[in-house]
Parts: C-alpha cells; sequence; structure tokens
C-alpha cells in the first residue's frame, strides 16, 4: 500500500519495545488476591526488618501523600534518600523519572510509568534520580512511599531538593496520544 505524500511526511512505526530503564530504578510487581468481596495487596514482607524483593533498602519510614486531581507534583530528588512508591490500583498516576546523576551510566535518561491503574507495583527510586507525578484520575490519588532515611525539615539536615516542574519541557506531563 502507497500513502499519500502528506501522511508519508508525518508517518512512523510505533515501537513496542520497553524503554531503557534508569539504572537503579526497580519495578516490583505485586500479588494481589481476590475474593468475591474485594481484594488484598501485599505491600512488604519484611525479614529482619529488611522488605523482601527490595536487596539493600532499609525501611525506616512509611509515608502517605495525595494529589488532587489534575495537580503536578515535581520534581523533587534525594541524595542519599531513596525512595519506593506504590499507588493504590484503584488510582491513576503518572510517575515521571529522570536521572540527573552526572557519571552515571544512564545520565539524562527518563522513564514515564503509570501506577495503579489496576496494577499493583512497587517503584524504586534511587538517589539522584528527580521524580515527580500527575494525578491522571478524576479523583484525589494517593500514593504510599518508604524510605531508607526519616524525614528532615531541617535545612541542615533535609535530603530534598527540587527542580522545575517542566524541567523535561510541560508535554512531558500530557497523556500520550495515538
Amino acid at each position: 500500500m502507497d500513502l499519500s505524500p502528506q501522511a508519508k511526511r508525518v508517518f512512523e512505526m510505533q515501537s513496542y519495545a520497553p524503554r531503557p530503564a534508569i539504572e537503579g530504578v526497580q519495578i516490583v510487581e505485586l500479588k494481589r488476591f481476590h475474593d468475591d468481596g474485594g481484594s488484598m495487596t501485599e505491600l512488604a514482607r519484611l525479614v529482619d526488618g529488611a522488605p523482601e524483593g527490595l536487596s539493600g533498602f532499609t525501611l525506616r519510614q512509611i509515608n502517605f501523600s495525595e494529589i488532587e486531581p489534575g495537580a503536578i507534583k515535581a520534581f523533587h530528588l534525594h541524595t542519599r534518600q531513596t525512595d519506593v512508591w506504590f499507588v493504590p490500583p484503584s488510582d491513576r498516576v503518572l510517575l515521571v523519572l529522570v536521572d540527573v546523576r552526572k557519571g552515571s551510566r544512564t545520565e539524562g535518561a527518563t522513564m514515564r510509568l503509570v501506577l495503579g491503574s489496576g496494577a499493583a507495583r512497587l517503584v524504586r527510586i534511587p538517589p539522584g534520580v528527580a521524580h515527580g507525578a500527575r494525578n491522571l484520575g478524576p479523583a484525589t490519588a494517593r500514593i504510599i512511599y518508604f524510605t531508607d532515611l526519616h524525614f528532615s525539615p531541617d535545612p541542615s539536615d533535609c535530603d530534598e531538593g527540587r527542580l522545575p516542574w517542566d524541567y523535561l519541557g510541560a508535554d512531558v506531563w500530557d497523556v500520550t496520544r495515538g
């Protein structure tokens, strides 16, 4: 089949291959158990205080965050802290990650993941990987996240820094069309 000249100019094959991962980012698929009354998801099974499946991660704090519909909370990063995020399957959150670690094997690489949306998984975000979220759903979205450091609002001990929400361009937050 031959395409019209106008279509040929803009035609491209869509790739369904997975995008390269950022070094240190880990995705852990969780098991959901269903019965006729609902479901249960095991977020973490601790072995001697360490979450199984997240080797080298020591759980120090568990936090709960909410994002209003359409809101973008981005970008922030940590210099020492690792985050492990979970979004309930009933919510729908776009997580955008960018490796800003100078000299990293994946420096400058980005990842876009939709969390929740019927799936149950954890995402491990290492220090130096900037991250942010956009609520794609019609109701308040929830994030439960584990950290390996205690939060401190004290400027001399705080481990959280910011980049502009549009650091990668405003369109990184748009829903992919096509």
